[in-house]
Formats: C-alpha cells, structure tokens, sequence
C-alpha cells in the first residue's frame, strides 16, 4: 500500500525529502513531481528497482527507455559522454527547465543501461526532485504516470495518482497539482538538433 507523503513544493521539508531517499535505498518504487507531469521512478543504481520500474510499463529492462532525473549540470555530466561547447550551451540555458535532452551516454550508467548509446536527461525546475536525486547521491530513472483516459492522458491529482498505483509503488509524493504536458525532448547526441516530442518546454528560445 503507497504511502502518501506530503512535500512543499517551495520549501520542501528536510525530513520528508530523507523519507523518500530512504524508500529509494531499499529499491522502493516512488511517484514524485516536477515541473511538468507526475513522474514514476527508482534509484538507477537498483537493478531489481530498476527491472519492476519496466514491468510496471510492460516492457523488458534491456528495451526499456528511462531517462534519468539530475539535480543539476555537473551531476549530468557524470552520465555522458564530453560534449562539445555549443551543445553545452543549449543545456546551461535550457536547464533546469521542462525539458529531456537525450545525449551520448557515457560508461558511469549503471548495469541497467549497459549497451545503451544515448541517454535521455532531465533537470527539472522542481525543487523536490532535484532534493532528491541530490540526498540520494544517484539520479533515479523516470518515466511519465499515464492515464488510460483518452482525453485527460496525464493525472494531475495526487491523490487520485495514489489511489490508482495504491498498490504497485512504495510512496506517491504529494506537492500539490501536476501539469498535464510533458517534458519536451530534444536529441543532442549526435551535433544536430532534433525534437521528438513537442511538449511543454520551447527550446527555440533557448537556441
């Protein structure tokens, strides 16, 4: 059964940020904010976590493609490959921001990415993940909570959020209402710049 637990959004309190890195430790399965949707997530470093993150989305680990959430540009840098000045640029402007930006991985990933060319990553303009992923020590893997609904697409309520994965994760962190548009993504890996998914974040001005 989830726990809920509640995190300002603004201030977000010491003691239930060590709450969440705790569940994440034990390979717990969390559902956490940011600044777009609801994200569902796990310690990267958790192979166990990691392979119940893909079967919760119906999918194998090895084709499985999680983003991972960074608290900031240095600590993105760990899980990819050097990158040129231009390409440096875009993120220093873009991040933290409402973005994933999918880049040539680097061998830091742990083993649940073994094989993997590129790698999608997020800073988002949340304090509460970046809290986070920065008291864990590791960034945690990502994946957008969907909803069935045609119409709605992403859950917004927490609550409802909680009720519907009740029993599939380990803590639904409550900071209020989450936005119903996701990241945008934007493939950097290879010198050009390409989006695949037109979401909440306008990288043209960030170009």
């Amino acid at each position: 059964m989830a726990r809920i637990i509640r995190i300002h959004p603004d201030n977000p309190q010491e003691k239930a940020i060590d709450q969440v890195v705790e569940v994440l430790k034990n390979g717990g399965l969390v559902i956490y904010p940011s600044d777009t949707v609801y994200g569902l997530g796990c310690d990267i470093t958790n192979y166990k976590a990691m392979e119940n993150l893909a079967r919760l989305k119906g999918v194998k680990l090895d084709k499985a493609q999680f983003s991972i959430v960074c608290n900031d540009l240095s600590h993105l840098s760990n899980f990819t490959r050097p990158i040129d000045n231009a390409t440096f640029k875009i993120l220093k402007r873009a991040l933290p921001g409402p973005f994933t930006f999918v880049l040539p991985a680097s061998g830091n990933l742990p083993l649940a990415y073994k094989g993997k060319k590129t790698v999608g990553i997020r800073v988002p303009d949340h304090l509460v993940p970046r809290m986070i992923v920065e008291k864990l020590g590791n960034p945690i893997a990502s994946t957008s909570i969907y909803d069935e609904d045609e119409i709605i697409e992403y859950t917004t309520d927490p609550e409802l959020i909680a009720e519907k994965w009740n029993h599939l994760v380990e803590v639904v962190v409550d900071s209020g209402y989450g936005d119903n548009v996701a990241s945008t993504v934007v493939d950097l890996s290879d010198g050009e710049i390409a989006v695949l998914r037109e979401g909440k974040g306008e990288i043209d001005e960030f170009l």
